[in-house]
């Protein structure tokens, strides 16, 4: 497990922070148990940013048509409906939430070529919020493979507000390759053909990079 590279600065932040405050403590001579209480939240803030910001090691699964998880979370909708950006048509959209506790990188869901990218300024509802899709901050990315396209949207929430995207039409992913980074809780917005087969169920929990989505026909 290492830690991303959008966690440096505010890991880093957290610990020169830690530094200073204890030191500034111990010129001042504070006693024992002030000096002990801030050292132990300090902490717990590092730990936790640490964790937020944390990669494991994964291989990607997933073969040929089959649609992999771009994120961590617990899938919150399965359902038709109209994609208005880039299909222009009905779609099944499949929608996974992350708690600040999930890993939140995303990764390229399946192989292909990346045909859109495009980032759009908005809201910040709730994450579980029905109009976050299409009134939030977030990015659309669609990539096309050998069985078809699949879009896929970061989504900001309420806390996270800073999406980031490393992909731009035209670039070649293998499944499981880093497309992006939420910052603080979020949701990501799956959408397939009617015709997919939706291999995951309502309230189930995924993990980005293995945990079968869907297979496409």
């Amino acid at each position: 497990m290492t830690l991303h590279r959008e966690g440096f600065v505010p890991v880093g932040g957290v610990l020169i922070f830690t530094i200073i405050t204890l030191s500034l403590l111990e010129y001042l001579c504070a006693p024992n148990i002030v000096f002990r209480i801030v050292a132990i939240c300090c902490a717990i803030v590092f730990i936790l940013f640490a964790q937020f910001f944390r990669i494991p090691k994964r291989s990607p699964q997933g073969i040929g048509s089959q649609v992999i998880a771009p994120s961590d979370g617990k899938v919150v909708v399965i359902e038709k409906v109209f994609e208005g950006e880039y299909f222009k048509d009905e779609r099944m959209q499949v929608s996974i939430f992350m708690s600040p506790l999930n890993v939140h990188c995303q990764w390229a869901p399946i192989s292909g070529v990346v045909k859109y990218a495009e980032y759009h300024a908005g809201k910040y509802l709730v994450a579980w919020h029905p109009k976050s899709s299409t009134e939030n901050e977030r990015t659309t990315l669609v990539i096309e493979g050998e069985h078809g396209e699949v879009l896929f949207r970061q989504i900001a929430g309420a806390v996270a507000r800073r999406i980031r995207y490393y992909i731009t039409p035209g670039d070649k992913l293998e499944r499981g390759a880093e497309v992006g980074f939420i910052k603080f809780g979020s949701r990501i917005d799956l959408y397939l053909p009617l015709d997919a087969k939706i291999n995951v169920n309502l309230d189930e929990k995924v993990t980005g990079k293995e945990t079968l989505i869907a297979t496409l026909k």
